[in-house]
């Protein structure tokens, strides 16, 4: 039984994968069975009646008429489930609690339907696939959810992962640590982490789950032959997105706009909106295969591109015609402390997030490939000056004056070029024949044509 300090813990909380509030007794008490059964066939969870969405604690009046009809309602569900239900004086306003266990018996059925929490939301299962893929993992464990015996919370889990955690969800400094494991059904009766909780808060989480990382690389040119950086980003989830979005900036193109009264503020513009690699690497974080041992988050940019993947493909559940318009999530404690820590809103959101945004800055929407690994492409904004700027070592001054002179003006004519460089007729010819040999330059027309520009890199070494 929660006691009233404990429910002002889960309430600053805010809702979420283990927690919904509702106002008021609703008139149709299905809605609320419907969440007790999501919660039964999920992780567990708690409703809380009289806590409004904006975690206001109203108070609410259940007579033993309600009461009755309530575990009546809870009692439709099938397999039986043990709920314990009961009310708590909490400031002087009385909160009706609903603790619900995780099923022991999946999955749990009302009215012919299956429920499932998925982060934030219950969502009814409507589909003949959904149920069916319900069913199959029904006698499965989430990895997140499976304990981790090998971990001890004295030695393994700093204080200060902890206090970013409180910080980053906003939770109030006045709970114990241990009780923000439990309200967050983190921890076993025995004192067991789940595999969720050490990946989010162990001071080394890679220590126990050795692929549980982020490689970042960094190619000169557009295919994997010449690698020019290669890091490992270890650490909790979120220090992992955190490196990996500096390694990011460090190697993208980043230019600033001064906002603001006297020009202090600065708004970072980088070539590829900074918030698509924050879903992506978020998205990656929270539904990868970490039952996959062999592999772990890839980040590697090239000069046109930048690809992110991680180990597994589409969740069984979700067809590939269906992919961007239904979610479905593979760790939904993970997703559900993500959520917390407001890095994410709903489950599939991040899809059409990614789309919109290269859309409205004019660049090329992202790619997807969900065969095997899941894996997202970003197309990189040509950038000539660095591209040209590729070609110095392998062509002399006045190659990449005609370089850019063309790039300029496509209709350029030689005689233009021959004052830009104070080359004779003959020598921009030699030139011309060199920029062609190398695959750089072909004409298109005689009289009146324009040139074509081909905007191939060297290889490096030549």
């Amino acid at each position: 039984m929660l006691n009233p300090t404990e429910i002002i813990a889960i309430v600053n909380a805010g809702e979420g994968f283990n927690a919904e509030f509702k106002v008021n007794l609703p008139t149709n008490l299905k809605s609320i069975t419907e969440e007790v059964c999501a919660f039964a066939n999920a992780s567990g969870g708690v409703v809380l009646i009289g806590v409004d969405d904006k975690n206001i604690i109203k108070g609410v009046t259940i007579d033993n008429s309600k009461r009755s009809a309530i575990q009546n309602s809870i009692g439709e569900i099938s397999p039986p489930l043990q709920c314990e239900f009961y009310i708590v004086d909490v400031e002087d306003k009385n909160v009706a609690v609903i603790e619900v266990p995780s099923g022991q018996n999946k999955p749990y059925v009302l009215s012919g339907a299956i429920y499932v929490r998925q982060g934030p939301n219950s969502q009814k299962l409507t589909t003949v696939e959904e149920m069916r893929n319900f069913f199959q993992q029904a006698e499965k464990i989430y990895f997140d959810e499976a304990f981790c015996k090998e971990i001890d919370i004295k030695k393994d889990i700093p204080k200060e992962n902890i206090d970013t955690f409180r910080f980053e969800a906003g939770l109030v400094n006045n709970t114990s640590d241990e009780q923000v494991f439990s309200n967050l059904k983190l921890i076993s009766n025995e004192g067991y982490l789940k595999n969720g909780a050490v990946l989010f808060f162990a001071k080394e989480p890679e220590h126990f789950f050795e692929k549980a990382v982020i490689r970042c690389v960094a190619f000169d040119g557009l295919d994997k032959r010449y690698i020019i950086d290669d890091k490992i980003m270890g650490g909790t989830l979120f220090q992992q997105y955190q490196q990996s979005m500096i390694w990011l900036k460090s190697k993208l193109n980043v230019r600033y706009d001064i906002e603001g009264e006297g020009g202090k503020a600065r708004k970072e513009l980088w070539e590829i909106p900074e918030i698509v690699f924050k879903e992506a690497i978020i998205n990656s974080l929270a539904h990868r295969d970490y039952y996959d041992k062999g592999g772990r988050i890839t980040i590697e940019l090239f000069n046109d591109r930048v690809e992110v993947t991680n180990p597994g493909g589409l969740v069984s559940s979700i067809a590939k015609n269906e992919f961007g318009k239904k979610s479905s999530s593979r760790n939904p404690l993970i997703f559900g402390l993500f959520e917390r820590m407001r890095l994410v809103e709903q489950i599939g959101s991040g899809i059409s997030r990614m789309r919109d945004l290269m859309k409205e800055e004019g660049l090329t929407p992202p790619e997807f490939n969900t065969d095997g690994m899941f894996t997202v492409t970003f197309r990189r904004p040509f950038d000539f000056e660095m591209w040209v700027n590729k070609w110095v070592n392998n062509l002399s001054e006045k190659q990449i004056i005609i370089l850019k002179s063309i790039h300029e003006n496509l209709a350029i004519k030689k005689s233009v070029l021959q004052q830009l460089t104070d080359f004779s007729s003959t020598a921009i010819d030699n030139n011309l024949e060199v920029l062609k040999k190398e695959g750089l330059l072909e004409r298109e027309g005689t009289k009146g044509g324009v040139w074509i520009l081909h905007y191939i890199y060297p290889k490096v070494g030549e």
